[in-house]
């Protein structure tokens, strides 16, 4: 009886803490600007957001103002700003919703100790020479064709926070050498998951498409040894036989030398195609050679194409031995970019004060870096991200091949007979410079399909409020008459699944008449997720991406569809649909058909949804018990997929409805089990699983048993394992086949998602 009452004093206890829970919830969800709060620039990046918020952390923490009632209060309200602002998609959200959009986003509510902020928050921000990386400016860094050595980690990782000194030593270490960068896998979830991150801290190279995980001691010289084997370096040795030689073929390259005297060993790396080439000459062998150069003690010397001593002044000698100040100085003693006009556009700068109307007719008002493609000056694109070298250096590389152009007056695409792609955006903002690179990747996709084009609103507010641009980015497709405004992830992967869309809907419009015959009236073996909403609302426009992205993961396991309650505004109250957006599930095999199950859960994110419906779902795998995994999976006549897992796992409970999408995928051709290794650790063990989540894939290969350990599958998507199950599967198939008479056989095609919209995106020109 007593436990009966402390259990209801406990169960009133919680209602009354999540009662109050959501009232300051709702008491911080104002008007404040959120810019404003944390005291930053509608252009401030990641690093900037974060540096200022834990700036505020420390001074306005409550632990720091226990006598003050209102510290709580006024620290909820930074800790919302933070929350929306760090994250790129509640950013835009909030940019082009105000709060409104972020009524479904539970962010804001809770916070950490101040040792946190002190201690774990952000480790590297305040480091010079560790560049703190994150989604927007991940890709242009790593594929810029320099050296990168990334460190994923997460604040609260004992490990991470051990391996942070060494860290900044080994950086300054490898400073000018190569780039070394950090990843706050807290604040960059999905940037970690997508580069799949399972385990802190995890250290990678990047260098142009090439990745190296890096497994051996966390010592400094251990990374060093690593780092180094990835180093390009070419330090040549000159002599009397080759010095006039390489420096003529240099000259003649408009390349120039850095050498350095009277040493035998190469301290500076260049390549083939850097500013300068590296040589060292040892003047107690070549004194004569020495004399000549009129070096009379150690030193290193910078020689520009065409320079020579002659010519006072031409040649630099630098006296220092730090790698930054040669790097610097060598910069400082390049020659010149030539000065470019309309009619020579080659590699170089436009003066913009002396052919302003050059600039005038390209519509650049300020300093900045564009590629011309093609002949002429009227294809080009504007550089708008970060001024470093490797984000240039990328953004270059990426423009080239890409087929993205900067849009003006006189080529926006307003009676285009061919579709264009349009990116309506602001310099400023960090969204929209995340979206650029995205653009180019879908634009080579899709050459020949699609045009693309981006129109800075900064510079044509004219033209973007004739289309009604109010946020930044917005990116609109242009059909003849027909015209769609994109509302998803800014990746090259959303656009095209945007696209596949519109040739191949996964969601059913519903009106009254199709709801009461697919829904109402649904088979017994039906599932149904209907969206009510209104145009005009936010979090309805919010939710949209998420919807159709859910619709294409439960596609062939569950219908999707929506209902515009504008348009069928007394059908909608017919239904008692009192709110929007109102989300509901329409389970298969209820006697009731128009029973439902209303959505409350605070994420409205595709893979939350997701989770929900399939948990409404009968299971398709199966437990497996020790017994089981013996008799069924080692000495049975099935093939098998299992999911090894611990209760207690995070990512475990993430895997789980993915498992289950998996399972119905290849029902009827693949069983798929599931084994509780915290149950079952024995089983586990023996079956070599050393992490949670493992798949692994169990075929029956004709033996009575089968090895313990499986076949390892190294990924946690139901497509992707489901494809590797199939492509092995056709395999055992041939193998079964090779000691019969041959038979023709033709391998299923998996197509890309740029191959399928290449075939089909013509269906939108009709």
């Amino acid at each position: 009886m007593e436990m009966s009452q402390n259990h209801r004093r406990t169960s009133r206890t919680s209602f009354l803490f999540a009662f109050i829970a959501a009232w300051l919830f709702l008491t911080i969800s104002s008007d404040e600007d959120y810019y404003k709060l944390l005291g930053i620039s509608k252009e401030a990046g990641t690093r900037e957001i974060r540096q200022a918020f834990k700036k505020l952390a420390l001074t306005m923490h409550p632990d720091k103002n226990p006598n003050d009632a209102t510290a709580h209060e006024k620290f909820l309200k930074i800790n919302r700003a933070y929350e929306v602002l760090k994250d790129e998609d509640l950013r835009k959200k909030y940019d082009k919703y105000g709060e409104k959009g972020l009524q479904d986003e539970q962010q804001g509510g809770r916070y950490e100790s101040w040792n946190y902020y002190r201690y774990d928050f952000g480790i590297y921000d305040e480091d010079a020479e560790i560049t703190t990386l994150d989604r927007g400016d991940f890709d242009a860094a790593v594929n810029s064709g320099e050296v990168w050595f990334v460190n994923f980690y997460f604040p609260r990782c004992s490990h991470c926070h051990d391996l942070a000194p060494t860290w900044r030593e080994f950086a300054k270490e490898m400073d000018g050498v190569i780039r070394i960068g950090a990843v706050n896998c807290g604040d960059n979830g999905m940037l970690c998951r997508s580069k799949s991150i399972n385990s802190y801290p995890s250290l990678y190279v990047f260098r142009a498409g090439m990745v190296r995980k890096y497994y051996g001691d966390r010592t400094k010289s251990s990374l060093t040894t690593f780092a180094m084997q990835f180093v390009k370096s070419k330090v040549t040795e000159l002599w009397q036989g080759n010095v006039f030689s390489e420096i003529d073929r240099a000259f003649a390259e408009r390349i120039g030398w850095l050498i350095n005297f009277c040493t035998d060993t190469g301290g500076e790396t260049s390549s083939k195609d850097g500013l300068v080439n590296v040589g060292w000459m040892d003047c107690s062998k070549q004194a004569d050679l020495c004399d000549s150069f009129e070096i009379t003690t150690s030193t290193t010397a910078v020689f520009p194409p065409g320079s020579s001593l002659a010519q006072k002044g031409s040649v630099l000698f630098i006296q220092s031995l730090d790698t930054k100040e040669i790097y610097a100085q060598v910069l400082q003693h390049l020659p010149d970019l030539e000065i470019l006009t309309k009619s020579s556009f080659e590699v170089g700068k436009v003066d913009c004060i002396t052919d302003s109307e050059l600039c005038a007719s390209l519509y650049i008002q300020k300093p900045c870096v564009a590629v011309f493609k093609g002949v002429g000056i009227h294809d080009f694109e504007i550089h708008h991200g970060k001024d470093v070298l490797y984000n240039v250096a990328a953004f270059a590389k990426e423009s080239v091949n890409a087929h993205v152009t900067t849009l003006r007056p006189e080529n926006f695409p307003s009676h285009e007979k061919e579709p264009w792609l349009v990116d309506f955006f602001a310099p400023w903002c960090p969204p929209c410079r995340a979206l650029l690179p995205e653009l180019r990747k879908a634009s080579i996709q899709l050459f020949g399909q699609l045009k693309f084009g981006t129109l800075d609103c900064t510079v044509h507010e004219t033209l973007c409020n004739m289309h009604n641009i109010h946020a930044y980015p917005t990116t609109v497709i242009f059909n003849k008459s027909s015209i769609h405004e994109y509302e998803g992830h800014h990746s090259a992967d959303g656009i095209l699944e945007f696209i596949e869309d519109l040739v191949n809907p996964v969601v059913v419009t519903l009106t009254p008449e199709s709801f009461q015959e697919l829904v109402k009236r649904r088979k017994s073996s039906e599932t149904w997720m209907v969206d009510f909403y209104a145009p005009w609302c936010g979090p309805c426009q919010a939710l949209l991406p998420e919807w159709r992205r859910m619709a294409r993961m439960l596609s062939g396991i569950v219908n999707v569809g929506t209902v515009d309650c504008q348009k069928h505004h007394s059908f909608c109250q017919g239904e008692d649909v009192r709110a929007y957006p109102e989300i509901r599930l329409f389970p298969q095999n209820s006697n009731r058909r128009e029973q439902y199950q209303s959505y409350n859960g605070w994420h409205r994110d595709a893979f939350s949804l997701k989770s929900w419906a399939l948990s409404s779902l009968p299971r398709s795998s199966v437990d497996l018990s020790p017994e089981d995994f013996k008799r069924k999976v080692l000495g049975g006549k099935d093939h098998w997929v299992l999911d090894f897992y611990a209760p207690w796992c995070g990512p475990c409970q993430q895997f789980a409805p993915e498992f289950e999408v998996l399972a119905r995928m290849m029902k009827g051709t693949v069983r798929a089990g599931k084994v509780d290794c915290q149950a079952h650790h024995q089983t586990c063990q023996s079956a070599g699983i050393k992490a949670y989540p493992s798949v692994r894939f169990y075929p029956h290969l004709g033996t009575t048993r089968r090895d313990q350990g499986g076949e390892h599958i190294n990924s946690r998507d139901a497509t992707v394992i489901a494809d590797i199950l199939r492509q092995r599967l056709q395999q055992l198939a041939l193998q079964g086949k090779s000691s019969k008479p041959k038979v023709s056989y033709n391998r299923s095609l998996m197509l890309t998602k740029a191959a399928f919209i290449k075939m089909t995106v013509k269906a939108i020109l009709k």
